[in-house]
């Protein structure tokens, strides 16, 4: 394999700062800023806007949208029912 041709693949923290999650893993992705972690060890840190702690889908507060009256609307337009 080629040497410096591929970026550094190392520890990085992703934050949600909107709920206070983060989460260590290995990424390319580099930052400036950095934080001390659980271990002790200090780390460059990633603020994401979403994570699976913030969505709407993983934490069950989701919007449900109304689809009965949508549907009978629909039936009503072309008649078919």
């Amino acid at each position: 394999m080629k040497k410096n041709l591929h970026p550094a693949y190392r520890p990085v923290v992703f934050r949600d700062p909107s709920v206070g999650f983060a989460f260590l893993t290995r990424s390319t992705l580099s930052s400036d800023r950095t934080v001390e972690w659980e271990d002790g060890r200090t780390y460059p840190v990633v603020d994401v806007d979403v994570s699976s702690a913030s969505h709407p889908f993983y934490t069950g507060r989701g919007r449900i949208l109304d689809t009965a009256g949508r549907v009978e609307r629909f039936k009503q337009r072309y008649g078919r029912a």
